[in-house]
C-alpha cells in the first residue's frame, strides 16, 4: 500500500508577520537598554530575530517609539561646577605632533588649525 503524508496549515503555509503592539515593543527595547543584556539575547528570549528589535532600537531613539519608565530606581551621579579656568592660550614652547607612518611633523602650538588641516590632509594623501 503506498501511503503520502501531507501536512495542512492553517496559513497555507506562508509565514505571517506578527503584529507587537507599540506598549510590547517598547518593554522589550527597554530590557535591551539593562546592563549586561544584549540585543540578540533579548531578540532569542522573545522570538525576534534580532534585527527585527534593532529596528525598534532606532524608532525609539528616534522617538517614535516610547519607552516605559524604568522600574528600578535611577541613580543620579553628582555633578560639581566649578569656573572655567582662564584661557592662557597655548605656549611657544608646546608642540603638536602628527605622526602619519615614516613621518612625524612637529608644529609650534600657536600654529593655526587651518594650517594643521591642510598639513594632515597633504600627509594622507602621500600615505
Amino acid at each position: 500500500m503506498d501511503a503520502t503524508l501531507e501536512v495542512l496549515t492553517e496559513d497555507g503555509g506562508r509565514r505571517r508577520n506578527r503584529k507587537w503592539p507599540d506598549a510590547v515593543k517598547a518593554r522589550i527595547v527597554a530590557e535591551t537598554l539593562r546592563p549586561d543584556a544584549t540585543v540578540a539575547a533579548v531578540a532569542r528570549r522573545h522570538g525576534l530575530k534580532a534585527n527585527h528589535l534593532s529596528a525598534w532600537r532606532t524608532l525609539a531613539r528616534q522617538g517614535k517609539l516610547v519607552l516605559p519608565a524604568p522600574k528600578d530606581e535611577v541613580d543620579f551621579a553628582a555633578m560639581v561646577l566649578a569656573a572655567p579656568l582662564p584661557d592662557a592660550g597655548p605656549s611657544v614652547d608646546e608642540l603638536i605632533e602628527i605622526a602619519m607612518c615614516p613621518v612625524t611633523v612637529r608644529l609650534a602650538a600657536t600654529t593655526s588649525a587651518v594650517r594643521i588641516a591642510a598639513i594632515a590632509r597633504a600627509l594622507a594623501q602621500t600615505a
